[in-house]
């Protein structure tokens, strides 16, 4: 499902050039469990982003679904991620104005589905993790766990086949935190490929595949032959 060949992300900080990744190689394949850990700084969420098509790598290639995406336009990188990647994030994103049921429609709006369809399945996704009655309510008017589990709903509603999950557990309470992390598991069961960035070692173990990032490099690799 992923390859990534020699791929490199480098920022300018004044007058430095800071290496976010370098020369990171890695495959992943469909419906694998992958935790990605190491200390702030060593490129962690960068990768993510990249993951993601949220960002570009400086050098080298990215296959996703065995197409090269660095030769898509942003367009096309978009349609592919609006269609394919869902994004759980340690702060939920979830805009304050819309109802836990008009930020999980939000996506399948984006893809132009047609709105009897988008209501049936915003209702599913919402009762499916227990929100039916939340489906009303304002951010601000749920818990933690609530609005994370409305930011899962969010990210699946477009059926992916991939979950990026940035933190999930890091703005919860662990009963909450332990919930959430059951939910995504239960969706990896399901056949989705689910990606973790955490720093949290318990949760980062649970991960079938592990991945260590040290200074932009993938410094160790579970699943490596």
């Amino acid at each position: 499902m992923i390859r990534l060949e020699n791929i490199t992300r480098d920022f300018r900080v004044g007058e430095e050039t800071v290496h976010a990744l370098l020369d990171v190689n890695l495959e992943i394949g469909a419906g694998e469990y992958v935790s990605i850990m190491g200390p702030s700084g060593s490129g962690k969420s960068t990768l993510l982003h990249l993951l993601g098509l949220l960002d570009r790598p400086t050098a080298g290639h990215y296959w996703f679904d065995d197409q090269e995406t660095s030769a898509l336009d942003e367009e096309q990188q978009a349609r592919l991620r609006q269609g394919k990647i869902g994004f759980v994030f340690q702060f939920f994103h979830l805009i304050p104005r819309l109802t836990a049921a008009e930020n999980v429609e939000l996506p399948l709006m984006l893809a132009g589905i047609e709105p009897e369809e988008r209501r049936a399945r915003v209702a599913k996704a919402l009762e499916g993790l227990g929100l039916s009655d939340r489906a009303a309510h304002r951010p601000e008017q749920l818990s933690g766990g609530q609005r994370q589990r409305v930011a899962i709903a969010r990210a699946t509603v477009i059926e992916p086949a991939l979950i990026l999950a940035d933190e999930p557990t890091g703005n919860l309470d662990r009963a909450s935190g332990h919930d959430v992390i059951h939910i995504l598991e239960a969706l990896n069961a399901n056949g989705i490929t689910l990606i973790v960035v955490t720093h949290d070692p318990e949760l980062g173990g649970r991960a079938r595949r592990r991945l260590h990032m040290l200074d932009g490099r993938l410094a160790e690799d579970s699943g490596a032959t």
